[in-house]
């Protein structure tokens, strides 16, 4: 009555159906997994290369020799707030 590749092609069409609802969700979860994977292999290249500058978006780095602090005049330790 019905072959092989009939029976498996029926069996396809019920799932697709049965899993429509869940679609929407599992292309959004394989998204996220594809960004995750292609960052953690992006930072393992990083890792791999210790003498090249690292830029990272929405930080800045102060650039001063160390020890020659950027706190207030007052020797407390502490940092003036933005904008004082």
């Amino acid at each position: 009555m019905f072959g092989l590749s009939e029976l498996a092609i029926i069996l396809v069409v019920v799932a697709v159906v049965l899993a429509i609802k869940k679609l929407p969700e599992l292309t959004r979860s394989a998204g996220k997994s594809a960004r995750i994977l292609k960052a953690e292999a992006r930072a393992a290249k990083d890792a791999d290369e210790p003498g090249t500058p690292r830029v990272i978006q929405g930080e800045t780095v102060d650039r001063e020799a160390p020890g020659t602090g950027t706190g207030n005049s007052t020797g407390t330790g502490t940092q003036d707030p933005p904008g004082a």
